[in-house]
Order: structure tokens, then C-alpha cells, then sequence
């Protein structure tokens, strides 16, 4: 048992006793753990560190029947081995990672855009390198892989788009957050390609504001809530975040006030997503937000938007095409998640941005480009 492991079970001894509660007025959040920790480079509970790409999150509570790991692979956009072989080689080094891991992980989660334009080929492609992992596995799509054929072939290959299941006292979500763009193609008369190409830019001037979860899987998700304890976690898997963090890359879904009311009643929620190629982190109400690293490449930070509980990562060295990209293994310690980011390439931190000097007041999300936009109707093309 490692001393962070011990230290861990005689506070929980000490703090958790049958009847015994702290005063509510005496509550140690964990956005305030995470900024004294980071301020200060070790607390009494644990310690934390102030610089990525480990992160080490504490929450005391019960919910996790038991602690687990599993890992999370995502945005490897993979072309056909005759155009680029770099892609292939980071998704068999993530592979072999993750089946090295011990103990092994309780699954894997691959969180969209195996593939960069959605051919078949890049998509078995994808299937055949990822055979390497033993475990289980779950899916849910990124753009990338839909919008050649409107997720035809992704479908055969991994199934619904989007699933629940319970695992050791938490509830796993996963949402399609993908296939829900206004259909601009129709009428332009565009070919499959022509779409495709559209949706595989990173402006979404071009595609418009695609993401978004729908009418449909709102009510789906109010459905498989219900009855779920409140104080038990939920982890929400998704391609986009789930709040609006920067609309003009579709970094965001269009009706994330819609999630935001669903999920607003359940006090332990984490939401872990794909899409942004970066180490970010957000909280919105009861809600952690926590963005993943891709394998094939990192995009920058949004020019406005940026939360204030992440610290920017200065990057990429252009002589390494390893660094800035990696895969994630996350803990679940009762009603924590604790992510580690295995970033192949930094093998030191040269630069951490500045301490935001409110960060003991709530985030806010001011309106921008959401609000222009007028309702969100959640319709499938």
C-alpha cells in the first residue's frame, strides 16, 4: 500500500465515523483544494502537484462501491497506412500502454475521431490496431467519423452511438454528441466527400455549430436518472465538452444549458471528453469537466474562454512528434476521479501560466456566440 494510500484510509477512519458529521458550514470543496494545493505544491490530505500532466484531484465522500481504474484513448484521426504512418505508430504505442498496465484497467473508453475523414479502411484501421487492448472496450463517435456516411460504417463496426452501464456503484454514460449537424449539404447538392471535408476543419464557420446532444438523448438520459441516487457519481462520456467553452471550434454542444438542467439535480457528476487535443478542466455547478489529450496531434487554446481552474500548457516542441499528445488513465477512488495524463513527449515543464487572481469567485460563462444563435431543436439530419 503506497503512503498516499494509507494516508488516504486513516482520514477516511478519522472523518467518517457511523453518525458523525462535519459542521455544512465547514466544507472543503474541491475547487478550493485544487487551487490551495496548487498554490502551495502539498496538502495534509495527499498531495497534489501544480503542473501538468499529472493531476490528482480529492473529494471525501462516499459512492464508488470500490476504487477501479480504466484508461481513455481518443482523437487518433487515422489515414490509410500508405499516407501517414505517425498516426499508427502513437495508436500502437497507446495500445501496448494500456494493456501494460497493472493492474490492468477495467476498460477502455475510445473517445472519437478514430479516423480523419471517415473511409472504411480508416476506420478498420482503427478496430485492427486497438486489438491489441484485451479489455473491455467502449466507443462513441467524433465527426471525423460519421460524416463521410452518416455513421454507417461506424455503427457496424462498434454499435449504438450512445450507452449506459453500471460499473462497481458508478453509472457510465456515454453520448453521441456528434450526428446532430443542421443539414447544410442537401441543398448545396454536396457530395459524401464534399461533407466530409467540411466537417473535418476545425472552423466551424464552414460546418456551422454542429455539436450537440439533442431532444432525444436528453429525455433518454432523464430516463436511465431516474431513480439514481443523487449522491452517487455519474461519468458522462462525450466527443465535445458539455458546457461552452469555445463555440467557433464546436468546442461545446449548442444545448449545453439543456444537459446542464438535467444532470442538475445529481451532486457528482464528471464529465470526460475528447475533441479539444489539450489538458483542460472546468467546473459549472456540480459538474467537473475534464479535457483529454490526442494521440495524433495538439491544438492550441481557444483565444477567449479558457477556464480559470486550467493551467495553459506551453507547447509544442516542433522537433518531437510525440509531445503534446498522449492517452489518460483515470482512477475512480470513491467519488473522486483522478486523471493521469501520459504525455509521451514533455519530459519537463518549462513554462505554467500565471495564478488567476479570482479564483475564489464562481465561474461564469458569459454569453458570446450561444446566444446568437437562437434554440437549439436537436434534430438528426
Amino acid at each position: 500500500m503506497s503512503d498516499l494510500e494509507r494516508q488516504r484510509r486513516e482520514i477516511a477512519a478519522a472523518l467518517q465515523r457511523p453518525g458523525v458529521s462535519p459542521d455544512p458550514n465547514l466544507r472543503l470543496t474541491r475547487r478550493m483544494f485544487f487551487h490551495k494545493s496548487c498554490l502551495f505544491g502539498a496538502a495534509t490530505v495527499g498531495q497534489t502537484f501544480a503542473w501538468w500532466p499529472l493531476i490528482n484531484t480529492i473529494d471525501v465522500a462516499y459512492a464508488a462501491e470500490e476504487s477501479f481504474k480504466f484508461a481513455w484513448i481518443s482523437d487518433t484521426h487515422l489515414y490509410p497506412r500508405s499516407v501517414n504512418t505517425r498516426f499508427v505508430e502513437k495508436v500502437v504505442r497507446a495500445a501496448k500502454d494500456v494493456q501494460s498496465m497493472s493492474p490492468p484497467a477495467d476498460f477502455l473508453i475510445f473517445g472519437g475521431d478514430i479516423a480523419q475523414l471517415g473511409k472504411p479502411e480508416e476506420l478498420e484501421l482503427g478496430v485492427e490496431l486497438l486489438k491489441e487492448v484485451k479489455i473491455k472496450k467502449v466507443f462513441i463517435p467524433g465527426e471525423h467519423d460519421w460524416y463521410l456516411d452518416m455513421g454507417k460504417k461506424w455503427g457496424q463496426l462498434f454499435g449504438q452511438p450512445n450507452w449506459t452501464f453500471d460499473h462497481k456503484g458508478v453509472r457510465f454514460i456515454g453520448l453521441d454528441t456528434v450526428s446532430r449537424g443542421p443539414d447544410y449539404w442537401t441543398a448545396r447538392k454536396m457530395s459524401p466527400e464534399e461533407r466530409m471535408d467540411h466537417m473535418a476543419v476545425l472552423d466551424g464557420s464552414v460546418a456551422g455549430p454542429w455539436a450537440g446532444v439533442g431532444r432525444d438523448q436528453l429525455d433518454w438520459m432523464e430516463k436511465i436518472l431516474a431513480g439514481w441516487d443523487p449522491s452517487r457519481p455519474i461519468v458522462i462520456f462525450s466527443h465535445n465538452p458539455l458546457y461552452e467553452y469555445y463555440p467557433p471550434w464546436n468546442f461545446w454542444v449548442r444545448d449545453w444549458r439543456e444537459v446542464q438542467a438535467v444532470l442538475k439535480p445529481f451532486s457528482n457528476v464528471t464529465n470526460i471528453h475528447g475533441h479539444v487535443h489539450q489538458v483542460l478542466y472546468n467546473e459549472i455547478g456540480n459538474m467537473r469537466s475534464i479535457g483529454m489529450l490526442a494521440t495524433s496531434w495538439p491544438w492550441p487554446y481557444a483565444p477567449e474562454g479558457v477556464p480559470k481552474l486550467t493551467k495553459p500548457m506551453i507547447r509544442v516542441d516542433p522537433g518531437d512528434i510525440y509531445d503534446g499528445v498522449g492517452w489518460e488513465k483515470l482512477t475512480m477512488n470513491r467519488d473522486k476521479i483522478e486523471t493521469e495524463y501520459v504525455m509521451w513527449g514533455r519530459k519537463e515543464v518549462f513554462v505554467q501560466s500565471a495564478e488567476d487572481s479570482s479564483l475564489s469567485t464562481p465561474e461564469v460563462l458569459r454569453p458570446r456566440i450561444a446566444d446568437q444563435l437562437g434554440p437549439y431543436e436537436g434534430s438528426k439530419p
